[in-house]
């Protein structure tokens, strides 16, 4: 495939983002990439363009600068511990499609890559509160009009090495990867991984929209 991957990543300054955006600058088929966050992803790179915005729910003052680009990994998201449904679906459901349906605007020719997780709820009924969230996110999104949409989602991520901002607390179960993937191939991958399957969607399509980590290993291009 000739065409180049002109990508924007979101949530860069967390984990999962950095991560991505990791994958997209050291991949020879990315040409350009913009991340757009609330505060610096501390990362400098001659692929790299960063937008500084805090409302999310309001692109209008840079949507100028989100035209032109063929792939959307959106990695922004929050933890569901401790909010109320309504407080949870306006900063997962309601910040992901204001951004989604801009960009489908914008770029027509779009594949739109979104990180949900495993056991997300596609029937938006039962009873775990983000599971029904994320799937009613999941089912809308690919109701845009993209190129392609596809969600992800995957379980326990291992940490890229030397990235900024791997959580705290991964340095007390990374050394026990091994033993996951050994006991439950299903249900782990790598970071990296979950980054060049988004590239390898976005080049060569999948026939599933809906990735599982069985998926997101198999897309790998590692």
């Amino acid at each position: 495939m000739g065409t180049k991957i002109n990508a924007i990543v979101t949530g860069a300054s967390g984990m999962v983002g950095e991560g991505v955006m990791h994958e997209c600058l050291n991949h020879p088929d990315v040409e350009k990439v913009l991340v757009i966050g609330r505060k610096p992803c501390g990362t400098t790179h001659h692929k790299l363009t960063e937008i500084i915005h805090k409302d999310f729910f309001d692109l209008s003052p840079v949507a100028d600068q989100l035209k032109g680009y063929n792939a959307c990994y959106f990695c922004l998201g929050v933890s569901s511990v401790g909010m109320k449904e309504p407080e949870y679906k306006k900063l997962t459901y309601d910040l992901t499609l204001h951004a989604a349906e801009l960009l489908a605007r914008l770029n027509p020719d779009m594949t739109f890559c979104y990180v949900s997780g495993a056991a997300t709820d596609s029937s938006e009924k039962g009873k775990s509160m983000w599971a029904r969230v994320k799937g009613k996110t999941e089912n809308d999104l690919l109701k845009l009009p993209f190129k392609a949409a596809y969600m992800f989602r995957p379980g326990y991520m291992q940490p890229t090495p030397g990235l900024n901002n791997t959580l705290k607390y991964y340095k007390y179960i990374t050394w026990m990867y091994p033993f996951l993937k050994t006991v439950f191939p299903g249900s782990v991958s790598t970071l990296a991984d979950l980054g060049q399957a988004m590239l390898g969607v976005t080049l060569k399509g999948y026939d599933k929209k809906v990735l599982e980590v069985r998926d997101i290993k198999s897309i790998s291009l590692n």
